[in-house]
């Protein structure tokens, strides 16, 4: 098996950017998910309450910031902030201090999807810590929702559109589902065995499936969720049987072990095991 895919999204929820290789930290991968859209009170806003972030495309600039474009809207450079002013957020279930970009910028991107937002950076002054319970203790993690890296592969897209295909619905690439990483394997839901594989010399752990919400059903250059749905056939052929994570499951959450570097053609080992998989429903006969 190989790396075929890798991806990062700087600003949380907007489009993402495919990269030939990555840097992965305890934090991640480097470059994803340091920057976040919230409200005016600090409450972090994604593509489930505001699809418009789908039109919004993200180039890292010089210092750290980044060069935003939204499609018929023009775009702004928004510098990375030098900290001094900050804001409380919340993300799920976290809370934290954030830099609080330029009153310029926050008032564009309000004028673009017309409600008031504010653009927050995570910097070194920002302390998250992802879950004990399933990463272990003091793993890092900026803006993701709970994980530091995001795992899926070629097989399981290939079952999942091969169902949807068999019911008469369109199939949906891989972007539905936002990876960081794309693994080109053959056997269909193979990673729900994998407690642990090896890239490039480093280990990741993958800790807890993810169980998927209505951002997979949007289309993630426009935001319309008038496109083909990949949750019916989730619902058929994915649906958790454990309480712990419920609901229709595609990918998993990782968390590294270490620093390096990995690309595109990278061979991956399975390294260590989950030999009873994962308890997904049965199907109704």
């Amino acid at each position: 098996m190989r790396v075929t895919n890798l991806f990062v999204y700087p600003f949380k929820s907007a489009r993402g950017i495919a990269r030939d290789s990555a840097r992965i930290d305890a934090f991640g991968m480097a470059g994803d998910r340091f920057a976040m859209l919230t409200d005016p009170d600090g409450h972090f806003i994604t593509q489930r309450d505001m699809p418009a972030l789908a039109r919004i495309s993200v180039e890292p600039v010089e210092g750290g910031g980044l060069r935003l474009a939204m499609d018929g809207k023009g775009e702004i450079i928004a510098a990375r902030p030098t900290g001094e002013d900050r804001l409380g957020v919340d993300i799920w279930k976290s809370e934290l201090s954030a830099a609080l970009s330029e009153e310029s910028v926050n008032a564009t991107l309000s004028d673009w999807l017309e409600r008031p937002v504010r653009l927050v950076f995570f910097d070194d002054a920002s302390k998250r810590i992802a879950s004990t319970e399933w990463a272990g203790e003091g793993t890092p993690v900026r803006f993701a929702d709970g994980y530091q890296i995001l795992v899926t592969t070629t097989g399981s897209l290939k079952a999942l559109n091969d169902d949807m295909a068999a019911h008469g619905e369109a199939g949906v690439g891989m972007d539905r589902f936002r990876p960081n990483i794309v693994i080109d394997s053959d056997e269909p839901w193979a990673e729900d065995r994998w407690a642990a594989i090896e890239i490039g010399g480093l280990r990741l752990d993958l800790v807890k499936p993810c169980a998927r919400c209505i951002m997979t059903t949007q289309d993630q250059r426009t935001g319309s969720r008038d496109v083909a749905s990949p949750m019916p056939a989730m619902g058929r052929i994915r649906m958790s049987a454990d309480r712990r994570v419920p609901g229709p499951l595609f990918g998993w959450n990782a968390v590294p072990r270490g620093e390096g570097s990995i690309g595109i053609g990278d061979q991956v080992n399975i390294v260590a095991e989950r030999p009873e998989g994962w308890a997904i429903k049965r199907r109704a006969s």
